[in-house]
């Protein structure tokens, strides 16, 4: 008989369409998020998108949670949303097509509620809202032969999952213009080059390096990463003396705290710090 008494973990809770693991690092949790859709080359299903919004929600109440590091299952990442019900429903009103595609992008996009890192692992293809979603993550590791890109207007759609505001933030309007005007497909190799992903590598590595990144994260101060993280995502801040008044601000809570005092002694006695968020 199970226990109604027991807390939910979002490492115990089971999913459809996605695997989730839970993985210790300096006291902390990372979770490993993949996509396990490999006969559909992980593309949104109804049940991954249902799976993913409960993940999120758990993992927004993990007070130990570090970072989270999403990867895919098989050759690809994820090959974005399923649009065969387009087909199937030609006499949609724009009013309820709209009101469907909110919910989706809305849906997909609660990863950004995170206040943690979160680093997108790409070990294979990401196109359209695959690729839209790891460009809403905060870093972007992929393979070396993996192929990335937006081609929307191909199929005659106007890009969606927030595609014209992440893809200019992270990459720069040049870039973003060249993408979603063309549709033109990036391999990882070329993705670094255009500041689209920080590291390219084989397939087989590219977990490694995401994971090796999280960890790191975990091993930094708690308060100070998530102040830095609010710094810099969504387009940072809007101006020069923002910044500074963000900055005078969210330093002077790092230096009240005991890890700022712990981190002082830690590189006074070459040693490696231990930090508890306080």
């Amino acid at each position: 008989m199970t226990d109604q008494s027991a807390p939910t973990t979002w490492w115990t809770t089971p999913y459809e369409d996605l695997r989730v693991e839970a993985r210790e690092a300096s006291g902390r949790r990372i979770a490993v998020v993949t996509f396990d859709l490999p006969e559909r080359r992980n593309s949104m299903s109804t049940a991954m998108t249902a799976s993913w919004v409960r993940l999120m929600g758990l993992l927004r109440q993990d007070s130990e949670l570090a970072a989270v590091v999403v990867t895919g299952e098989g050759s690809a990442f994820n090959a974005g949303g399923d649009l065969s019900w387009i087909v199937s429903e030609p006499d949609a009103q724009v009013a309820d097509l709209r009101t469907r595609m909110l919910a989706f992008y809305r849906s997909w996009l609660t990863v950004k509620q995170l206040e943690v890192p979160t680093i997108a692992a790409i070990n294979g293809h990401a196109i359209g809202a695959g690729f839209a979603l790891a460009l809403a993550l905060d870093v972007r590791y992929a393979a070396a032969d993996a192929k990335l890109g937006v081609p929307f207007t191909s199929l005659g759609l106007h890009p969606g999952m927030a595609t014209t505001w992440s893809l200019p933030d992270v990459a720069g309007h040049a870039v973003a213009r060249d993408l979603l005007l063309t549709g033109r497909i990036v391999t990882g190799e070329e993705a670094v080059g255009l500041g689209l992903v920080s590291l390219a590598a084989p397939a087989e590595e590219v977990l490694g390096h995401a994971l090796a990144a999280a960890e790191r994260v975990a091993a930094a101060a708690p308060v100070a990463t998530r102040l830095t993280l609010q710094a810099v995502r969504d387009g940072g801040h809007a101006s020069y003396e923002r910044a500074l008044e963000w900055e005078a601000l969210a330093q002077a809570v790092t230096l009240a705290t005991d890890d700022l005092h712990e981190g002082i002694a830690a590189a006074a006695e070459k040693r490696r710090p231990t930090f508890h968020g306080r």
